[in-house]
């Protein structure tokens, strides 16, 4: 029996995913990383093991509302789990936060500065003072009334709701009307109120077109409809709208994605004309602090406005003193660049992961478990050094950190690694080191041993020339002031600087296909899909092989299965319960909602009669728990499989499973699934591929896989350019254009260009240090 003060988290027989029985004593209170390959089970760990259970016991601990569905979210495969606090999970989370949400309602920190206008602003005379509510786009107190405080308004024109005016009433001028009969439902609506609708659109009086198109009056009418001759045509009463009541009320009101994109084309979006874009009403613009509008200070750089808040009068002093130590983890943490107005969506999973440690730093919160998702995914080794300093700080506070990292100098500053592999998938899943740092060298299996230890410098290779240039710009756009880049052809370029200083930015303007490139792949970090219905196996092609293998089984045949009845998307051989999705959602109340298996199904997404049927001893279900290198083995002599998985293969991706939805895919993983998709097509002509950060959550050992098909592509005559923070890849590039020097308003300019030796030794680059250090080992 281990004491209530047990200085480990000690756990037992861990089976989640491909974990062998894993037992493992990790220290509290202490920085500890796991690391491992891509897949090997360090996130099964930490994640689904250790915080999977915390949150378990925490569901225990409250209403036993929340207690009857436990059960349902299901407990992690795991035999014991002893000394372990509260843990406190901050993922990098695949779901895309609302238009609504921004920097400042991410931290908080919008908050303490609508509380410095409500106490310390400064009012017009005789103004009354305003609750800090009505400094809020989000509130009805303080929202525009203009645009309900999004900031935008959608207008619509004549010329957009009727492309062809050629064309009459009864032909389809009016383009934004619904189809099929409820569209001729209003055209005959309008012939009974008298308009001419077979005379040409432009020959219409003005008066009658704004009326038709813009009234907001909804005139009821007798309609004796002119069909088919042999048809009995009964009368009906038709109420009119106008085409501009239509789209808004579709945008607006439409549950359908497919009717509001049709009704968005229709639509202008432009800042609202009462608010300026600012969201908020205009007493909240009168107030001012420091001579500037709440607007104006949520505009600013994070970094520029902790320079303005200091000095302030006395009176505001402890509001401004409160909002800068907020402000200082979120800049420390390379992020100053950001303004509290920046909308959360337009943020990276990284940026958004670090905004939320920056706001942990301040909870002072003590005795919990901190766990973490590859915080340096997206950092500049300039800005790697920062996050460490807050990991010890959370550490300092009393605090056990846990984060599952592939960044090297993250890995050397940890007091704790516990390493997991040898390999990923089913060829993974045992802790090979669990200890001090230093003690991995001895380790023989492991891949993260060798990247460590190993400081011999980087190979020497032959720095490819250039067959010409491709210019881009000048670009002004965010923070670049009229920069113009030139990208050589048929080389692998990286492009660096630290998070802001314009990478994306820079790269997001080479969008025509540029003279000189027969092709331009775009290979981005969005999702490869939104619902778990979209998964590895749907999105390449590879599920309709799969169909068609268990289609033409003897035991399909006689039972008369055609392809159809192997998918899970269509009624047929799916499970009815869960609509083939394997799980249900289960509505916690005040938590957000979790998923647990299917009651029915078990999770396999399939009826039982249709799991009866098998190929090669495995059923469809079974099939698509396979990870890429099982099923690689599994299909081995089924051509179009193997193709398809050989390329997965080629990119890293072994350890993912063939039905792992999309919503679990990191931006990375996302990334290179399509890069897989791309690399399996047979390529012709030159062609430009574009990613970025494409190593984001690899193991160097998956990096070096990745590498050796980027160099692949560029061999074979195609130009490869890539953002890339890691220096092991800029280091084996053959041109590297650095921006910066800082991000946001301190960067936005090319600070070196040149081969990997010259940047590195390149004055002012905040690059330069790393990649001469990468370089010579």
């Amino acid at each position: 029996m281990h004491s209530p003060h047990d200085p480990y988290v000690r756990v037992r027989g861990a089976r989640e995913h491909n974990l062998k029985g894993v037992d493992v004593d990790v220290p509290r209170d202490v920085l500890v990383v796991f690391s491992g390959v891509s897949g090997s089970g360090k996130s099964s760990l930490a994640f689904g093991t250790i915080y999977a259970e915390a949150q378990r016991r925490y569901f225990e601990s409250v209403a036993p509302y929340a207690r009857r569905l436990i059960h349902q979210v299901g407990a992690p495969k795991v035999g014991e789990i002893t000394g372990l606090p509260p843990a406190v999970s901050l993922q990098q989370r695949r779901s895309s936060p609302t238009s609504r949400s921004s920097v400042g309602t991410v931290t908080n920190l919008s908050n303490s500065l609508r509380m410095l206008f409500s106490r310390a602003g400064d009012y017009p005379p005789g103004a009354e003072r305003l609750d800090s509510d009505a400094f809020s786009p989000n509130t009805a107190a303080g929202a525009c009334p203009e645009c309900h405080g999004l900031g935008q308004v959608h207008r619509t024109t004549e010329e957009l709701l009727v492309p062809d005016p050629s064309l009459s009433v009864r032909e389809g001028a009016i383009a934004a009307w619904p189809g099929a009969w409820q569209g001729k439902n209003l055209r005959d609506i309008l012939d009974a109120l008298g308009y001419d609708v077979d005379r040409p659109w432009r020959e219409l009086p003005a008066e009658q077109r704004r009326w038709i198109l813009f009234t907001d009056e909804q005139p009821v009418v007798t309609v004796h409809p002119v069909r088919d001759a042999d048809r009995i045509q009964r009368p009906y009463q038709g109420t009119y709208m106008s085409a501009h009541r239509y789209v808004m009320k579709t945008f607006s009101d439409s549950r359908s994605p497919t009717l509001r994109a049709k009704a968005e084309r229709f639509l202008t979006s432009a800042p609202c004309p009462a608010c300026g874009g600012s969201r908020l009403r205009p007493e909240a613009l009168a107030v001012t602090f420091a001579g500037r509008t709440i607007a104006e200070l949520a505009a600013l750089p994070l970094a520029e406005l902790a320079g303005l808040l200091r000095g302030t009068s006395e009176t505001a002093r402890v509001l401004t003193e409160d909002l800068r130590s907020r402000i200082a983890p979120v800049v420390e943490l390379g992020l100053g660049y950001l303004g509290l107005d920046r909308a959360a969506p337009t943020l990276s999973a990284g940026e958004l992961q670090r905004l939320r440690l920056a706001t942990q730093l301040r909870s002072g919160l003590f005795g919990v478990v901190y766990v973490l998702d590859e915080p340096s995914a997206g950092l500049h080794p300039a800005d790697t050094e920062a996050l460490l300093t807050v990991l010890a700080r959370l550490k300092a506070a009393g605090n056990s950190v846990f984060v599952v990292e592939h960044h090297l100098d993250v890995v050397r500053g940890a007091d704790w690694l516990v390493d997991v592999g040898p390999r990923a998938g089913e060829h993974g899943g045992q802790v090979l080191h669990s200890g001090p740092v230093p003690e991995l060298a001895s380790v023989a299996g492991s891949a993260t041993a060798r990247f460590l230890f190993d400081r011999s410098p980087a190979p020497a290779r032959e720095v490819r020339a250039p067959r010409g240039r491709l210019r881009v710009g000048p670009v002004t756009r965010h923070n670049l002031r009229g920069v113009t880049a030139e990208f050589p052809l048929g080389v692998l370029t990286a492009v660096t600087g630290v998070s802001g200083s314009g990478k994306s930015t820079l790269i997001g303007e080479i969008t025509e296909e540029p003279a000189g490139v027969g092709r331009l792949v775009s290979v981005d970090q969005k999702p490869i899909g939104r619902t778990p219905r979209s998964n590895l196996a749907t999105y390449t092609g590879l599920f309709d092989v799969v169909r068609k293998v268990f289609a033409a089984t003897e035991e399909a045949r006689e039972r008369g299965y055609g392809v159809g009845r192997f998918s899970f998307n269509v009624a047929g051989g799916r499970c009815e319960t869960c609509q083939g999705e394997g799980f249900v959602s289960v509505e916690l109340l005040f938590l957000p909602s979790t998923y647990a298996p299917c009651p029915d199904c078990g999770g396999a997404r399939y009826r039982p009669e249709t799991l009866e049927v098998t190929y090669r001893g495995r059923n469809i279900a079974q099939v698509l728990d396979l990870t890429v290198q099982g099923a690689a083995e599994f299909f081995a002599d089924t051509p179009a499989v193997a193709r398809s998985l050989g390329a997965l293969l080629d990119v890293g991706l072994g350890y993912l499973r063939l039905g792992q939805p999309a919503t679990e895919l990191s931006g990375g993983e996302a990334q290179r699934i399509k890069l897989a998709g791309e690399l399996q097509r047979g390529r012709r002509g030159h062609t430009l591929y574009l990613l970025d950060e494409p190593t984001t959550g690899l193991h160097p050992a998956d990096v070096e896989v990745l590498m050796r098909q980027l160099h692949g592509l560029v061999d074979a005559g195609h130009t490869v350019v890539v953002v890339e923070h890691d220096m092991a890849v800029v280091a084996g590039a053959d041109w590297v254009i650095d921006l910066g020097p800082g991000g946001g308003e301190a960067g936005g300019r090319i600070v070196a260009e040149g081969t990997p030796g010259e940047v590195a030794r390149a004055e002012g680059s905040a690059t330069a240090r790393y990649l001469r250090r990468a370089l010579s080992g």
